[in-house]
């Protein structure tokens, strides 16, 4: 089976791809405008390349960063959903007034960073523009939902007094005016120009690069066709099922975005689950279950993980490493979830053509070697950023291997062109994001947020951990994975951690919940891309993605509840890693047996209860909730595979 892009077109010919981040549609762009919103996409992204080898103060790199992608957002994004294609003056005039307030702090930058406390009238003037400018780029970027948030932030900013009078006396503070309000966020990096965004402009910016530069490479491709030749001749009709959720794996570490994932491995696998006879709604719902895990994938993960490594100060080789559990245990989840549904839906095998296993890892296997690289290179001590760096040189270099794949200058500035692209709606996502973090951390609502939890929770660790995935999945289904993680990590995270949870297992916690409200009804982004697809009803196929991914769900409590639940983070001494982590497989595999309802045949419903409860076990993290889901799973297995036997020796 060849799967390929042609990406040898002319770039004028189409738009820049728009990364799975944003939600709303691109407009096509012709002439001009096509060519300088090229330039500003691929400049993007060779800036963030230069930032790595050149010394630049943060904050000038993080106000021009800025200033460049909300041009290109204005250019790339239309007014409103469905409007006119071409630019109009309105869009000249948005795209000037960034500019004049996004320059101003560069053009007199050494005086600006010490008039935060008292501001000008000028620097009133192009803070509040550049307020406005931010949100109108990210309701452009990603829809309404997340700039009516920060709105309703920064109004809750100046008028705090007015809490206390329409009771919420909890929430009140004593209110600030415009000019303390717009010297924090605007002149600061407290707020725009904050963590969110300095995470945009370095990790995500150079990860997404170097996603495409495996893509434009046909790292992509490679992967889909190696999973396919690996997994796709196997177990019986189950093999472009178990094919959906190993390549989900792979794809992840190109794209590191859950929709993305989704409709690159749709593409390839859908045709091979309808000729195996798979159900469009259950097609769907394996493509976007193994999609979303894009975000869990070590080693490029989704954009908040690289938040994790800024927010709680360590190396981003430490996020990776604490990824790995539950990444696999999400998997495992999803593949015996996956096997089952196929097992129970009477799939037939298909006959998969293409290249052998042996052939296409000698000829292509090249395009695994920068992703080992990126740990190898954080492992002897590099930075993220120069590990990405060099393994994006790397991946560029090897992609010469072989005619096809050679990142030739006119394919490589295309795939810079789109990195860039993408990075923008990521941008204007965590600008605003800042714009809430800097009003929480100026009125204290995070703690007050996070106190209330708490309280509600009587100071319980699993009831603060149950209120904590409620908000974190409602906040989820709001606004994108990027915003839900940074408004959760300073609202939602202390109360976890006050409630007695270490800090790395709260802030993996909000960040596992915050990937999961992709998969989580009623408005699922990658279920819904899915069932577009495969032409499916969607609101079918986001509530057997859900089912899919049910025992993923309880995952983090494993290691927020306990201290040796660590161990699945490799936060813990070996011997508690080695038993938490096989116990939370065998839990996984219990739950996955329980919810899909197969372990060697259909399970009886006393099985299946006694599944669930023997994975519910398993998941807590203690030796004697373990030896009791040991038993409890004993019973099952006895239970099950007798009646496999009487069933076998009564057929003959």
């Amino acid at each position: 089976m060849n799967v390929s892009v042609d990406r040898n077109r002319d770039p004028a010919a189409y738009p820049p791809v728009i990364t799975a981040e944003a939600e709303q549609p691109a407009r096509e762009l012709k002439g001009a405008p096509r060519w300088i919103a090229s330039i500003l996409t691929a400049g993007l992204s060779l800036y963030a390349l230069a930032w790595v080898v050149v010394v630049i103060e943060p904050q000038i790199y993080r106000v021009s960063f800025l200033l460049i992608a909300l041009v290109a957002v204005f250019l790339i994004y239309p007014l409103r959903r469905g409007g006119p294609s071409g630019l109009r003056a309105f869009d000249w005039i948005l795209i000037g007034i960034a500019i004049g307030a996004l320059a101003w702090p560069l053009l007199d930058f050494e005086r600006f960073i010490y008039r935060a406390a008292e501001p000008t009238v000028i620097d009133l003037a192009c803070g509040a523009l550049a307020l406005l400018i931010v949100l109108e780029a990210t309701r452009r970027a990603v829809g309404w939902t997340l700039p009516l948030t920060a709105g309703a932030f920064l109004l809750y900013a100046y008028f705090g007094p007015v809490m206390d009078a329409i009771g919420l006396g909890l929430l009140a503070h004593r209110g600030y005016g415009a000019d303390r309000i717009i010297g924090s966020l605007y002149m600061t990096l407290e707020g725009v120009f904050g963590v969110p965004l300095d995470v945009a402009a370095t990790y995500i910016a150079l990860f997404a690069i170097y996603g495409a530069i495996l893509e434009f490479s046909g790292a992509g491709d490679f992967f889909l066709r190696w999973t396919l030749a690996v997994l796709g001749r196997s177990g019986r009709g189950s093999g472009p099922a178990r094919t959906v959720a190993a390549a989900g794996f792979l794809l992840g570490t190109v794209s590191g975005s859950g929709v993305a994932t989704t409709v690159t491995l749709g593409s390839v696998a859908w045709p091979l689950l309808r000729r195996a006879g798979y159900p469009a709604d259950v097609s769907g719902a394996m493509l976007s279950a193994a999609g979303i895990g894009a975000i869990l994938s070590p080693p490029t993960l989704g954009a908040a993980a690289f938040l994790i490594a800024e927010f709680l100060q360590i190396s981003y080789l430490q996020v990776v490493l604490m990824a790995l559990g539950p990444t696999i245990l999400y998997y495992v989840s999803i593949f015996l979830m996956i096997e089952a549904e196929s097992r129970r839906s009477g799939a037939v095998a298909v006959s998969v053509g293409g290249s052998s296993l042996r052939r296409l890892t000698l000829r292509y296997g090249y395009h695994f070697t920068s992703l080992a690289a990126i740990v190898v290179f954080m492992a002897f001590g590099m930075t993220a950023f120069r590990a990405v760096f060099w393994s994006s040189l790397l991946a560029a270099a090897l992609s010469f291997l072989t005619p096809e794949t050679a990142l030739r200058p006119r394919k490589l500035m295309r795939a810079l062109e789109t990195s860039g692209a993408g990075v923008c709606a990521v941008v204007a996502t965590t600008a605003t994001a800042g714009i809430i973090v800097g009003v929480v951390t100026l009125t204290g609502l995070g703690l007050k947020i996070s106190g209330v939890i708490v309280s509600l929770a009587g100071g319980s660790l699993p009831l603060t951990a149950i209120y904590a995935a409620a908000a974190v999945l409602l906040l989820g289904l709001a606004v994108p994975v990027t915003a839900s993680y940074i408004i959760a990590a300073v609202m939602i995270a202390p109360a976890l951690i006050e409630a007695g949870a270490p800090a790395v297992a709260a802030h993996m916690f909000i960040f596992y919940y915050a990937v999961l409200s992709e998969v989580s009804p009623p408005t699922a982004l990658s279920p819904v891309a899915a069932a577009a697809l495969t032409g499916a009803n969607p609101s079918r196929t986001m509530m057997l993605t859900w089912k899919y991914t049910l025992p993923a769900f309880l995952v983090p409590f494993v290691f927020t509840l306990s201290p040796e639940g660590m161990g699945v983070l490799l936060q813990a001494p070996l011997q508690d890693i080695l038993r938490t982590t096989l116990t939370a497989v065998f839990g996984v595999a219990a739950l996955a047996a329980g919810a899909g309802g197969w372990i060697r045949r259909r399970a009886t419903g006393l099985e299946r209860l006694l599944a669930v409860a023997s994975g519910l076990m398993l998941m807590y993290p203690s030796i004697v909730a373990d030896v009791a889901g040991i038993l409890c799973l004993a019973a099952v297995l006895a239970l099950h595979f007798g009646r496999s036997k009487v069933g076998e020796h009564a057929a003959e």
